[in-house]
């Protein structure tokens, strides 16, 4: 049965503006509220374009008044009616100087009460939104980030569309090529004891594309990687994804700054200046002490390694002994927010990133305190807090470690929790950076060899290729990350396009030939039948519109988000299967089979 008969949607609520006024108007939606003013109703529709107000009086259809004063909160209904001026102007919605006189009023859906109120900025625990999921994207800013995610990726494919970009759909069901994060396994039915894995990326498949001629390449790419969670990382994730053949570094580079420049006028109105600046990695850990610095505040570390080359401070000779370093960051004015007590919390806190401990210096109008500078000479201290320019009512946050990346590391996220402490971070400001001429390997302790820093697939700079065998940890890659606002949203490098230094590459990484073609054989043979330069990169969507929306969370950008745990809550996956199911695909649970 047409619960809506004869009646449909003229209008959406948001869209009704006073030059309206007096046309008639079907419009559908959610009830926001109903206030009963006994010979007044007015009812509050919401759709995803806004809220209008229903009017309701003594002149109304008896049975059209009883059926609004029946009414409550997230019902869904239809109404007719004429557009008129409101007696009472509402300035905080866009709707708010008109009303729809109600001639006509259906019911198209009752509804219980909701779990928590269907409000923006609600402040109910997220593990009950995301439990009712579907009535949480009812709320006006949630569906808000929504549609600016459908936005931004009509606008991705209009500009690289406009640029000469082919969009190719990759396959979803591919080999397994274990390099990086854990795959996610999917078993065959076909192909007993045989296993897809879903993409961590399109990276194979884009290539192969340029050595099939697309010239141009670029997808809204689906990606998956069965790594720990954090508040910028999702299980399943969209990557705008692009290669370009007989083009380089600065190819991509413009092509990208332009990509950014164009999103951010037509999707917030906001200029993006180009050419972005940049900033080699090691630029970027000795000032910021990370690889994706935020430049929208100051806050640099100080080196004081040759200040203290001579101390007999134990903490810092020890530090310096092992090869390591001691750094400092200042933070201006931090003495206000930072006692002694927060100071000790911070302590803990930054174990969490590998550092043993924290010194730390604090001036204020009676003094100087300090967990350290007892044990320096006092050229040392005078040196320290010129270098520094330590003054009063600031503190100074100092780490040693024998290993200098640790000290970068833990003293570049001190620098930047210390900096949101204190409200040093703008908000409302998009600050780009390219950061360039990273490593090529990066050695790893678990697997006792070394890694790639960005995929095995990345080119070595020239001068580095006799090294890539004998000294793999001093080679640098011709590698470039887009950072907007201290969040790495992009990165890409030139690609190998030469067979023997892909072998060599392979070599480096501890494949033996029979590893390597086992695992990537298909593209090494392709590499044979003639192989163009090619570039490429690929942003994290996801990413990318938290940072535009200066979001937290990246399931704030997400319809159907997961938890920490890789779980979604609303339909209660992963969850077990049936035993029949598992005994197609040849599969069996090991309780199970200890259980037999």
């Amino acid at each position: 049965m047409d619960q809506m008969g004869d009646l449909r949607r003229t209008d959406y609520c948001g869209t009704l503006r006073k030059e309206d006024c007096g046309r008639e108007v079907v419009v559908c939606g959610w009830v926001q509220r109903q206030r009963d003013l006994g010979q007044l109703i007015f009812i509050d529709v919401r759709d995803r374009t806004g809220i209008v107000q229903l009017a309701f009086d003594g002149s109304t259809d008896r049975e059209i008044f009883e059926k609004a004063f029946a009414i409550r909160g997230e019902y869904v209904v239809m109404a007719k009616g004429t557009v008129r001026i409101r007696d009472s102007i509402n300035h905080e919605i866009p709707t708010g100087d008109i009303e729809i006189y109600v001639c006509e009023l259906r019911l198209l859906s009752r509804a219980q009460t909701p779990p928590f109120e269907i409000t923006s900025g609600t402040s109910v625990k997220e593990e009950l939104r995301l439990k009712h999921r579907f009535l949480d994207l009812r709320r006006p800013d949630l569906q808000a980030n929504i549609l600016m995610r459908h936005r931004v990726v009509k606008l991705v494919r209009d500009y690289f569309d406009q640029q000469g970009f082919v969009e190719i759909e990759t396959p979803t069901l591919i080999k397994s090529t274990p390099e990086g994060a854990r795959d996610y396994l999917v078993p065959s039915r076909v192909f007993n004891g045989k296993f897809f894995a879903l993409p961590q990326s399109p990276q194979l498949y884009k290539q192969l594309l340029m050595l099939a001629g697309f010239d141009k390449y670029m997808q809204i790419a689906r990606c998956y990687r069965d790594e720990d969670l954090r508040a910028d990382r999702q299980p399943e994730f969209t990557q705008i994804d692009l290669e370009m053949s007989f083009a380089g570094q600065e190819e991509v580079i413009a092509v990208n700054e332009g990509a950014m420049q164009y999103i951010f006028k037509e999707a917030l109105g906001v200029d993006v200046p180009v050419p972005f600046p940049r900033m080699t990695y090691r630029e970027a850990m000795r000032r910021y002490g990370s690889d994706k610095p935020d430049i929208r505040f100051g806050m640099e570390l100080t080196d004081l390694t040759a200040l203290v080359k001579q101390t007999e401070f134990r903490v810092f000779a020890g530090a310096l002994a092992a090869g390591g370093s001691v750094r400092a960051v200042k933070l201006p004015g931090g003495a206000s927010v930072f006692t002694r007590k927060e100071i000790d919390k911070l302590t803990e806190w930054v174990k969490a990133y590998g550092a043993k401990g924290l010194a730390w210096t604090r001036v204020t109008g009676d003094g100087t305190s300090s967990s350290f500078e007892k044990f320096l000479s006092e050229t040392e201290v005078r040196a320290i807090h010129e270098a520094c320019g330590l003054q009063t009512g600031d503190v100074l946050l100092v780490v040693a470690d024998g290993d200098d990346e640790t000290v970068c590391t833990s003293l570049g996220a001190l620098r930047v929790e210390t900096a949101g402490r204190m409200g040093l971070i703008p908000k409302g400001e998009f600050r780009f950076l390219w950061v360039t001429d990273f490593p090529l390997f990066a050695f790893s302790q678990e697997e006792n060899r070394y890694v790639a820093k960005h995929h095995p697939f990345t080119a070595p700079r020239p001068e580095d290729l006799s090294k890539l065998e004998s000294d793999p940890g001093t080679c640098g890659a011709i590698a470039y990350d887009m950072v907007l606002n201290g969040a790495e949203i992009g990165g890409g490098s030139v690609r190998i396009s030469d067979p023997s230094v892909q072998e060599r590459m392979f070599r480096a990484l501890g494949f033996t030939a029979e590893d390597a073609q086992k695992r990537f054989g298909f593209l090494i043979d392709a590499y044979r039948f003639g192989a163009p330069p090619h570039a490429g990169m690929a942003y994290g969507l996801d990413r990318l519109l938290m940072e535009m929306l200066e979001l937290d969370s990246l399931r704030d950008v997400i319809a159907f988000p997961k938890v920490a745990s890789s779980a979604e809550l609303l339909s209660g996956a992963p969850d077990g299967v049936d035993e029949a199911q598992l005994k197609e695909l040849g599969i069996r649970l090991e309780a199970d089979a200890e259980k037999k």
